[in-house]
């Protein structure tokens, strides 16, 4: 006999199996339970929740976060936390160059944000341990467990994308939740204990962004192939069957109408017909649509990959999408940000990191300046990071000379927006930049950070396969006081 308890799924709150003058050894009753999964459906149920909150007076806010994950591992002491008094095997080929802080210097490859850097804040200071790549998945889910290399489980935590689909859901009726333009899906952590309805959408497939492959290759781009695949239903689902289905769900929700008196299913036929919109209908596929961005605007942001997906997740943004990720790589395994030596596939600190910087320059101030023009910057909470930093002394690796290892113990981002207090630097490291000298910020203060700027409370808790509650934010994560 089995005596497992059975595990809570999505559609409980419709007691399918709860004799209310029917039962499930009737017709009606049958039906009854199958409208618990048809009209409990995740996306509809959510945009009744939100249009409800609204009519009370509730706001529902049009916080949003841009994730630029630079996969690989950036730098430190290449980018925002030079050390120009070491020795050249500590601080590197590049030299550094003074900022809008004074007293504070970045890497002479990222000039644009040197004068920019009133607008952000530099964290020298993170704390990056049990992280690791090909999956990296530490850091984008705020959680030191969710190392599928050190843990069986690690897997099954949360992108903190994923956690904002599910506890705050899209800005807009009609957009997806949490947006994601990656490559190799190792990159991307996904819903694991909350579900893949939580995962995020394929930004670069909807959009019908130029395939590639390897390491960083792009494929020529084929007018007829590389059209946009925006919204496309699989092969097996048509139109037609889609119509036909929502037909059938039409039926089902007028025999529930009849056993339902109090009208609500009269109302969520509303909230249905906006879930299937956002496949059928006009808004998102809008803002996955470059060619109707004004020449002069794609000009500003330029042709490379990486910038028009910036450009994206602007467009996202203002339409209503909550969270966006941008995997800053068009290579695959490790990421681009890889710079272990002159002999590796991803090259060193000057073959390979030197190349990126510029791109990831104009890219960020870009998104910056724009959201700012438009009124958005309070609203955007953008933050730009790897899964850890790298070694303090170049060539420490066997086998590769001009490169630097992983190096988790410490790790530089920069973060900008969200109606926070920037121009600052939180944090340092030592004298050689290879250990945290105070503020130490570690995965659970940034997943507390992101959490607080997008209204979800730190207390909130889901169920894990095992049936057992976990927090949003677990241990002793907080949010940054500094810039909060």
């Amino acid at each position: 006999m089995n005596r497992h308890k059975p595990s809570n799924h999505a559609f409980a709150d419709f007691h399918p199996r709860v004799r209310e003058g029917l039962c499930v050894s009737n017709r009606r009753g049958m039906l009854k339970a199958g409208l618990a999964g048809m009209a409990g459906l995740n996306l509809p149920t959510l945009l009744q929740a939100r249009e409800q909150a609204a009519q009370q007076g509730e706001s529902l806010g049009k916080k949003s976060v841009i994730l630029l994950w630079m996969a690989g591992g950036p730098s430190q002491i290449d980018t925002w936390d030079p050390k120009p008094e070491r020795p050249v095997e500590n601080r590197g080929p590049f030299q550094s160059i003074d900022s809008a802080l004074p007293g504070v210097s970045i890497s002479e490859h990222l000039p644009k944000q040197a004068a920019l850097l009133d607008r952000f804040t530099i964290i020298r200071s993170v704390d990056c341990r049990n992280s690791d790549h090909s999956p990296g998945k530490v850091m984008q889910t705020g959680n030191r467990e969710a190392s599928p290399r050190k843990n069986p489980q690690g897997d099954l935590y949360p992108a903190m994308g994923s956690v904002v689909a599910k506890f705050h859901g899209p800005n807009q009726p009609g957009m997806p939740p949490y947006v994601a333009f990656n490559r190799d899906p190792n990159h991307i952590p996904g819903g694991g204990h909350i579900g893949m309805r939580y995962d995020s959408m394929n930004g670069h497939r909807a959009a019908g962004l130029p395939d590639y492959q390897g390491f960083g290759r792009l494929t020529a781009r084929d007018a007829e192939t590389s059209q946009a695949v925006r919204f496309t239903l699989p092969e097996s689902v048509s139109i037609q069957r889609l119509q036909e289905r929502r037909s059938l769900l039409q039926s089902f929700d007028q025999l529930r109408s009849e056993i339902d008196r109090s009208g609500a299913m009269v109302a969520l036929d509303h909230f249905q017909q906006q879930a299937v919109e956002m496949v059928l209908g006009g808004r998102a596929q809008a803002a996955f649509d470059l060619s109707r961005v004004p020449q002069k605007e794609q000009d500003r942001y330029g042709k490379q990959l990486w910038c028009q997906q910036a450009l994206l997740a602007r467009r996202l943004i203002e339409a209503g999408t909550a969270f966006v990720t941008i995997d800053l790589s068009m290579g695959i395994n490790a990421g681009d940000w890889d710079s272990h030596g002159d002999q590796h596939v991803f090259g060193g600190i000057s073959t390979g990191l030197k190349p990126l910087l510029p791109i990831f320059d104009h890219l960020i101030t870009t998104l910056v300046e724009d959201l700012e023009q438009r009124g958005m910057l309070d609203d955007v909470l953008i933050l730009a990071m790897g899964e850890f930093g790298r070694s303090p002394v170049i060539g420490t690796q066997k086998g590769f000379s001009g490169g630097r290892n992983h190096w988790p113990r410490v790790m530089s981002m920069c973060v900008a927006g969200g109606g926070l207090n920037h121009g600052r630097v939180i944090g340092s490291s030592n004298t050689e930049g290879g250990e945290i000298r105070n503020h130490p910020v570690n995965p659970g203060d940034l997943a507390a950070t992101i959490y607080k700027h997008m209204g979800v409370p730190l207390d909130s808790t889901y169920t894990d396969a095992a049936g057992r509650p976990r927090f949003i934010v677990e241990g002793d994560g907080r949010s940054i006081a500094e810039i909060g």
